[in-house]
């Protein structure tokens, strides 16, 4: 099939260098107010040193180049799992897994700071708090630093520019949000016209689109357009909790994908692979038992060629899931997408494909959707009892998360790699005209501060959800419960004060109306 998005080129899977940049430009209303208000730092590589914000949230975002990382010492650094960000003092991440050269795999703390010596000149080295600390994340130092924990280097590690990172990342650091009502922002808002703050909305999902898009360009430069596509699809069936978990069997897709390879022996190595594979039979229900023992036959004649690759269970958190969403049913659908061999190129046949707005959510499901499995469309986990009707391994929010999160950027990104005008127009288009997904945690919490209490029937597309949701990232996850320091309510009363500033809201007349 010609592609649509390199003039006619088929779809690369191997790696090439790209003078194409997606980060996103300053150039809506929206766009400069992030850069004016400090949002993101414009920064540039002759800078003495960025922010140590900015490096712990490149480390959370893990945008370094994965399977190149390797401590001052040479050794070689896997990262499982990044941690999770501290906001109670100590170190920076909580719960991080690493494996250093030939070692077992580690779970401890990670420390991110500017320069090596800050180990000791912060005192770590004598704080009793810093004593579980696994690796030391720096972005200046050239020796170990004797008693110190191995440290990374991040300034050669990156995966893009630090001008890009930093237009990226500045709305993404993931602060916990207090749980308290209304910000300060929320009275000027309800001012701001329906249209205009749908508009508003709709940019503020443009920059979210085009950070997404550039991410997976970055990606893309290192190991080529389809394992970029994977590790996207993978890290978004970890949700929330095993993304990075899913991320890195995505990573391994080279070693443990073959072409017309049968379903079920792509299970055994996920399963394997992943440290999810049960060791003893449920002994409570059969059909559990025979299709473990078949997974079992598989992975037993060939787990000898996987052993240095094999996570740790403790990688993996089940608390607080839905059955639906265990890792074990999602690793099945990832199998069926891997042994079809063709999942990219129906993206981009599906892209050229003149779809009507309201089909749009259908025909992707039915793109994803894969054939019954015998076990799987009627368990949830290797030791859950026997559904009372089949449920199919993927459903339609799941679908239009992938769509808004995955399948999107990286088809624009493509586009915009084939500098192909037209089709970045037309993927902005079925962006913004995506129905809305599934309420969350997140956008409950963001109507109450933000839009005074509104339902969720009032962020009527997928793109408003998502415009919403950078806007938390932007400006709420920066604050705290009282507002202190944000400047998005005084933003938003300027434009108030100077009514034909509205019209700053609205997109240009040559670009995509969103629906």
């Amino acid at each position: 099939m010609r592609s649509i998005f390199t003039g006619g080129l088929t779809l690369q899977k191997h790696k090439r260098k790209s003078n194409v940049t997606v980060t996103p430009i300053p150039s809506s209303f929206y766009a400069r107010w992030r850069v004016r208000c400090g949002v993101v730092p414009i920064l540039h590589e002759d800078r003495e040193s960025p922010p140590e914000r900015l490096l712990q949230t490149i480390w959370q975002h893990q945008r370094l180049r994965r399977d190149q990382l390797q401590t001052l010492d040479g050794q070689p650094l896997r990262v499982l799992h990044p941690g999770f960000r501290s906001v109670e003092g100590g170190p920076d991440f909580r719960g991080a897994v690493v494996q250093v050269g030939d070692g077992p795999p580690r779970s401890g703390d990670v420390e991110v700071d500017i320069r090596s010596g800050g180990w000791r000149s912060h005192g770590h080295d004598r704080n009793p708090t810093f004593q579980n600390v696994i690796l030391h994340v720096i972005w200046d130092g050239d020796r170990p630093i004797a008693g110190a924990p191995p440290a990374l280097l991040l300034r050669p590690a990156l995966d893009a520019t630090i001008g890009e990172l930093s237009l990226w990342l500045g709305g993404e650091a993931d602060q916990a949000l207090p749980e308290e009502a209304r910000g300060h922002c929320c009275a000027p808002l309800r001012q701001v016209p329906a249209g205009q703050l749908k508009d508003l909305l709709c940019q503020a999902a443009e920059v979210r689109l085009h950070g997404k898009a550039a991410q997976f360009q970055a990606r893309a430069r290192q190991a080529g357009w389809e394992q970029a596509l994977w590790e996207g699809l993978f890290r978004a069936l970890g949700y929330k909790h095993n993304s990075w978990a899913m991320q890195r069997l995505a990573e391994l897709r080279p070693r443990w994908h073959t072409p017309r390879t049968p379903p079920l022996a792509i299970q055994a190595r996920l399963f394997g692979i992943s440290g999810l594979l049960p060791l003893e039979l449920t002994r409570a229900h059969e059909g559990a038992d025979g299709y473990v023992r078949r997974v079992w036959d598989q992975w037993w004649r060939e787990r000898d060629q996987f052993l240095d690759c094999i996570l740790p269970k403790t990688l993996w958190r089940f608390h607080g899931q839905r059955p639906a969403n265990h890792p074990q049913r999602r690793l099945a659908l990832a199998a069926q997408w891997s042994a079809a061999d063709d999942l990219a190129a129906k993206l981009e046949k599906w892209c050229a494909c003149d779809v009507p707005d309201g089909a749009l959510p259908d025909s992707l499901l039915e793109l994803l959707q894969v054939e019954p499995d015998d076990y799987w469309s009627w368990h949830c986990t290797f030791r859950s009892a026997r559904l009372k009707k089949r449920q199919p391994l993927l459903g339609a929010t799941r679908a239009t998360d992938l769509a808004v999160n995955v399948v999107l950027p990286w088809l624009w990104a493509r586009a915009a790699e084939g500098k192909s005008a037209e089709v970045r127009r037309a993927i902005e288009h079925r962006y913004f005209a995506w129905p809305s997904a599934e309420d969350n945690a997140v956008l409950r919490l963001a109507r109450q501060r933000l839009l005074g209490g509104a339902s969720a029937r009032t962020l009527t597309c997928a793109a408003a959800q998502q415009g919403l949701i950078q806007i938390v990232r932007d400006f709420c996850d920066h604050s705290n419960a009282i507002c202190e320091q944000c400047k998005l309510p005084k933003l938003v009363k300027d434009v108030l004060h100077t009514p034909s500033a509205l019209s700053l809201f609205e997109p240009p007349t040559d670009s995509l109306q969103p629906v």
